[in-house]
């Protein structure tokens, strides 16, 4: 077990590390002109500025995103095929689909069909610069797939799912098929503290902030940026 916990850990880590590179693109070989160059741009959001107030990203950081996400998504959105397309690099091994439909449903906040660039940087900044609260908020809100507030096993179940199939056997070579269920009936003996069938808020964040695996996995993307 503790061999599959560090696999699965070094596999975050660099998948954390490549999709930043993804997004950041050619920073490292940005010149001064090619700055300059960003700031003409004319697809772009709204307001920088504003974005910056509203993230926790520099001006510059915003930036750089930005070229990263036009570069992929030239029309300034991204559909939900495109961004399983795009997701799937990451995870060649497994099968990502159905997890990248689940991270889609959780940036497309307004349920339009698309993610946009303001989308994308929102829920980036939680991921990693929120408080452990904020990450573990926009966690919550990524499990409970219908949004009534409450995650039921069958939610769990799903997720659950979609990471092994993502994952690959390339991470779990001797999982079983009962695998994932018999972690949700552990995840739930300790999250549903009444017993009444499901996890709310509460009960998530209480249970995950005593969970000390959980708590190194949030920590691997302290230092992705």
């Amino acid at each position: 077990m503790s061999q599959c916990r560090k696999r699965c850990k070094r596999q975050i880590n660099k998948v954390a590390r490549y999709f930043y590179r993804f997004l950041m693109g050619t920073l490292t070989q940005d010149s001064v002109e090619d700055d300059f160059e960003l700031s003409t741009v004319c697809h772009r959001p709204e307001s920088m500025d504003k974005l910056q107030e509203q993230t926790k990203f520099t001006k510059k950081e915003l930036q750089v995103l930005y070229r990263g996400f036009k570069n992929e998504c030239p029309s300034g959105v991204v559909n939900e095929e495109n961004f399983k397309t795009i997701y799937s690099q990451f995870f060649p091994q497994g099968d990502s689909s159905m997890y990248a439909h689940f991270l889609f449903e959780a940036f497309d906040t307004n349920k339009n069909g698309s993610v946009s660039f303001e989308d994308f940087v929102f829920g980036l900044s939680i991921i990693l610069r929120g408080t452990i609260n904020d990450r573990l908020n926009w966690a919550f809100n990524l499990y409970d797939l219908n949004k009534d507030g409450c995650i039921t096993k069958e939610e769990m179940l799903d997720i659950m799912k979609s990471i092994y199939d993502m994952m690959g056997k390339y991470t779990y070579p001797t999982m079983q098929d009962d695998t994932p269920r018999e972690h949700v009936e552990t995840f739930f003996q300790k999250m549903d503290r009444n017993k009444d069938g499901v996890v709310t808020i509460e009960e998530f964040i209480e249970s995950c902030k005593k969970d000390e695996n959980i708590m190194q996995s949030m920590q691997l993307f302290d230092n992705v940026i």
